[in-house]
């Protein structure tokens, strides 16, 4: 007897029991449903929310494979096996397998932990509430691991996907009816219930907490330092002062979190949407926008001498406006998750400001507190509350607009 026909067996089995979601949820992800809507007008596609979901993975899948070839190559350079990258995106020293060996047994336990809890969770509300079980976690379990430290202690991962799918989805009723990005409230849990491990100068680069443990129990070795470029800039530390570091950030060979370093491949992944007409173009660009017009504005205000060179606020103010765009998880925020079709705004209109606000006040906040230099991830929760009030107020604009004209027809 096949697969097929077994899970066939068993969904007529438990039909109309507490098990059936689960046992439907399976099914249909392995294979397609076999009904079919009979009579009436229906629209026919070739895409549901299974392939939508799919299709985001797939454009996500460079970004994991580069993160664990990252992770590795930021341990052995800063034990000092291994030289810093000078050949460019495909040099030798970076694409080597023991770079990925060590990049792959670090982040697959986290691409295992975030899928297993969040279905796990998934399964069980549907379970309990008796409904049909979507796809809208598939692309939610990617992007968990790349937005997190290679280090990030397992528990404290999975304490987090509970709460985000609980808290920021199913209580508003699940997938389509979430008003938060679901990874981006993971994320904002994790920061702000463990903060020592998602920001400091030692979480990004994997063994270094467990050296200085070992320092600080009276062992003889060097520490480890691994700070991230918005890390030393919100210490007035020059980061980006050659162009070599801007092109190292560009293309990813700096500390960071797992999948967010390369903005060479986001920016890739990001036409691949645009190209499937998944993400949305108008907010991708106007974020660009908002993001360059802040650091212009920031730009001005250090040229001017308002702001000391002693400021803490200085060394931000006064990077050069495009950098923003290529340092800390801008690029991925704007990509994979201002664009998330559910909590972004719905009119094009819309788009436009939603997507200009969230890169305004992504720079505004990276400036103005340099303890936590990294802005998108609360820009983009911001902006998710107020993007119902944005549709809102555009689609009430365009009512007068056309009962304006209507009164001047008539008149």
């Amino acid at each position: 007897m096949g697969l097929k026909s077994t899970l066939h067996n068993l969904k007529e089995k438990y039909r109309g029991t507490k098990m059936a979601p689960a046992f439907n949820a399976l099914h249909t992800f392995l294979y397609l449903p076999n009904s079919t809507t009979q009579g009436g007008t229906h629209i026919k596609a070739a895409d549901d929310l299974k392939r939508t979901m799919n299709t985001v993975i797939m454009s996500l899948i460079p970004c994991l494979i580069f993160g664990m070839f990252n992770a590795g190559y930021q341990h052995h350079l800063a034990l000092g096996d291994i030289q810093a990258v000078t050949g460019g995106f495909f040099s030798s020293e970076f694409w080597t397998m023991s770079n990925f060996l060590v990049g792959f047994w670090k982040i697959l336990p986290l691409v295992i932990v975030s899928y297993c809890v969040g279905l796990g969770v998934e399964f069980l509300f549907a379970i309990i509430k008796n409904h049909e079980i979507e796809e809208g976690y598939l692309v939610t379990g990617m992007l968990v691991p790349l937005i997190v430290p290679v280090d990030i202690p397992l528990w404290m991962l999975a304490v987090a996907v509970i709460f985000g799918v609980v808290i920021g989805k199913e209580v508003f009723g699940g997938t389509g009816m979430n008003i938060l990005n679901p990874a981006l409230t993971i994320r904002a849990f994790l920061f702000f219930a463990y903060p020592t491990w998602m920001s400091g100068d030692k979480v990004w680069v994997h063994g270094a907490v467990e050296r200085d443990n070992l320092i600080a129990a009276g062992q003889n070795i060097d520490a480890i330092s691994g700070e991230t470029i918005l890390g030393g800039l919100a210490q007035n530390l020059d980061m980006l002062g050659q162009t070599a570091n801007v092109w190292n950030a560009f293309m990813g060979f700096i500390p960071g979190s797992v999948g967010e370093t390369s903005t060479l491949l986001i920016i890739l992944g990001g036409l691949f949407l645009i190209f499937a007409k998944i993400g949305s173009w108008r907010i991708m660009l106007s974020s660009v926008v908002g993001a360059l017009a802040m650091g212009l504005i920031f730009n001005f205000i250090a040229d001017s001498g308002w702001i000391a060179e002693t400021s803490k606020f200085h060394s931000l103010m006064n990077t050069t406006f495009w950098h923003h765009l290529l340092i800390g998880g801008f690029a991925f925020g704007i990509v994979f998750m201002a664009t998330d079709p559910v909590t972004a705004s719905q009119t094009n209109r819309g788009k436009w400001i939603y997507g200009f606000l969230i890169g305004f006040i992504s720079i505004m906040i990276r400036v103005f507190n340099p303890a936590y230099p990294e802005g998108v991830m609360l820009a983009i929760l911001l902006m998710n509350v107020f993007a119902p009030t944005i549709d809102h107020y555009v689609v009430q604009g365009n009512v007068k607009k056309r009962l304006k004209r209507m009164k001047v027809k008539s008149a």
